[in-house]
């Protein structure tokens, strides 16, 4: 690996490492916050803040792709990551839950755009038959900052403060060495460098010709993974609280959940590029549906519960992520950002959806084993998403290319 390489990788896994930290700090906050009721808030205002963040989330992904499209990775990613950290550190000193809304909304917009910028500059950066791994190891450091974000929550106890006020210092003590090391990955945006930017790339791209029945498989399946990873990191301990678990050992739940996910994502992405993505995404979707199923049994063996939650965690969360290592195969690299961007934002949706679908039951006091049910029954649909899509190749998006550039009508 050479040292370019190897800045695109430590910088990019970085920086997804902010957003797993982030979701559960939140997750791992909630039951504090609504036990001593901080700035006034309740399960509905729980719900808001859960919600409005990952609105913030969804907005901040779809505005990213066109723009590194256009401008390249690099310094769209360094401004994310500080707007994010900064907004991050002053959350805690909020008066309000409105005020709280406000600053995770506007953090949710540096947020969103992390992802798509780092695993798209991961793909650039990795052989041609490496895509869905080089997601999945860029996917891992989401999950390290979900285990450090458990691990830290533990330590910290009712002071939770000390969760966001870590995010957002380690965010901005990044963004220095992202300006001095990271290296540009797009080739279009090298090629245009003396125009100052690449042509525009419009939604409507995305949805000509055979590009489609891609996008719209990948849209539906990226709703229905991202439902699950924020559902359930959002939502997990106070969902196991509320089955008998004490708050402590559903902290622990959390931490072997990402656990898990960390071991799926190692395996899942070398498991896909040798043996296929399509083949390897819709059995990760379908072991992940099974596995939620079970967790709906109240399980009284600690040791046969902490089994249970890890393998779902190793299903569930490289599942979604399969979906981004799709994209980098599937379409032309003057829209793969674009693609990836929108693929992130459409499956924000579901992020938002889950935490709020979650917290509904919650609030209506059947969120166990309800909550489980649902997380089952979508990821059956991500199944079915992930069957309409094209079988991804390092030829194919060529092909497919080539394909959509025929004369068809505006989408």
């Amino acid at each position: 690996m050479n040292t370019q390489r190897k800045w695109v990788v430590i910088l990019c896994w970085l920086t997804v490492v902010f957003e797993g930290f982030d979701l559960v700090a939140l997750g791992a906050s909630i039951p504090t916050l609504l036990d001593t009721k901080h700035a006034g808030i309740d399960p509905a205002g729980a719900t808001f803040v859960a919600t409005i963040s990952l609105v913030g989330v969804g907005i901040g992904a779809a505005l990213i792709g066109p723009i590194s499209d256009r401008f390249g990775r690099r310094l769209p990613l360094i401004v994310c990551v500080l707007l994010f950290s900064v907004f991050t550190l002053l959350f805690p000193l909020m008066p309000n839950v409105a005020m709280m809304g406000v600053l995770r909304l506007v953090a949710g917009l540096g947020l969103g755009g992390c992802m798509p910028v780092a695993v798209t500059s991961m793909q650039e950066s990795a052989a041609g038959d490496g895509k869905a791994h080089s997601s999945t190891l860029t996917m891992t450091g989401y999950h390290i900052g979900a285990v450090a974000a458990s691990l830290i929550a533990l330590l910290v106890g009712r002071q939770w403060e000390w969760l966001f006020y870590a995010g957002g210092i380690l965010g901005l003590l990044a963004v220095p060495l992202m300006w001095a090391k990271l290296p540009e990955t797009s080739p279009v945006a090298e090629a245009h460098k003396s125009m100052g930017a690449a042509p525009k790339v419009r939604l409507g791209d995305l949805l000509r010709g055979s590009y489609l029945r891609i996008t719209l498989g990948l849209w539906v399946a990226a709703f229905m993974g991202l439902l699950l990873v924020y559902g359930l990191n959002t939502w997990l301990p106070q969902l196991m609280r509320g089955a008998g678990y004490n708050v402590a050992d559903s902290l622990v739940l959390l931490l072997i959940l990402n656990v898990g996910a960390i071991g799926g994502l190692l395996a899942g992405g070398r498991i896909a590029d040798r043996r296929g993505v399509k083949g390897t995404t819709m059995f990760w979707f379908g072991a992940a549906a099974a596995l939620l199923a079970v967790l709906s049994i109240k399980m009284e063996n600690q040791l046969v519960l902490n089994s249970a939650v890890f393998v779902t965690g190793f299903f569930v969360f490289c599942a979604q992520v399969l979906v981004y290592g799709f994209v980098g195969y599937l379409y032309p690299r003057h829209i793969v950002a674009s693609g990836m961007g929108f693929v992130s934002a459409v499956g924000r949706l579901g992020a938002i959806t889950g935490p709020w679908i979650t917290g509904l039951l919650v609030v209506a006091g059947i969120a166990y084993p309800f909550s489980f049910y649902v997380f089952a029954a979508a990821a059956l649909l991500g199944v079915a998403a992930v069957a309409v899509v094209p079988k991804a190749g390092r030829a194919t998006a060529q092909e497919i290319s080539t394909e959509a550039r025929k004369p068809t009508a505006d989408v």
